[in-house]
């Protein structure tokens, strides 16, 4: 990657050019949402670094507001809750930071975005694995090829891309497009 200002916007504006197949998957995404929240479950996020940060906009999206004002979506961030990421890391392993979340707050009907730009963070894997267990509906938003991921997700988000800035800058759009969706779909916004 060459690193001016116009070879990287010019890579940006190449692939949300091509954004636009992944319109289903994304309307999909949103309804899955939608169905758990009007059936009483939540949404939960987990990634690493950036995507970290991805999990946590998100969740803030719905738990604040994201169109308009209107009631607070049962979101949460799997990334925020230092004691227990620094309890579980210290006494388990880093592997099991969302994993045993999930295993303590998943329930079935709840949704899992699991993120990762490459689709092999371990971590992520581990949670989804324990997700699946507990019928928790996982979606995956990822990069690259879907890595190992894409085995254990009910609905898949690839961001045709394999440059992790490029795939993340495409993730929260996404994200932002999921949020405004659901927010449709549950009849809060025009």
């Amino acid at each position: 990657m060459i690193f001016n200002f116009a070879a990287n916007l010019q890579e940006h504006q190449s692939l949300f050019q091509n954004l636009g197949v992944l319109e289903p998957v994304v309307n999909e995404a949103s309804i899955l949402i939608a169905k758990a929240f009007t059936s009483g479950n939540k949404l939960m996020l987990c990634g690493n670094g950036g995507s970290a940060a991805d999990s946590q906009h998100i969740a803030a999206e719905m738990t604040g507001r994201f169109i308009k004002d209107r009631k607070p979506l049962p979101a949460m961030a799997l990334t925020t809750d230092t004691s227990a990421l620094t309890c579980i890391a210290n006494d388990y392993s880093f592997e099991d930071v969302f994993a045993r979340q999930i295993g303590a707050l998943g329930r079935s009907g709840d949704v899992l975005i699991a993120i990762s730009t490459s689709g092999n963070s371990e971590n992520v894997i581990k949670a989804m694995h324990i997700a699946k267990e507990l019928g928790v509906t996982i979606i995956a938003l990822t990069g690259c090829d879907g890595g190992q991921m894409e085995s254990l997700a009910d609905l898949l988000i690839i961001v045709p891309s394999k440059i992790t800035a490029r795939i993340q800058e495409a993730h929260i759009f996404i994200g932002h497009l999921i949020c405004g969706l659901v927010e449709k779909n549950l009849g809060l916004t025009n």
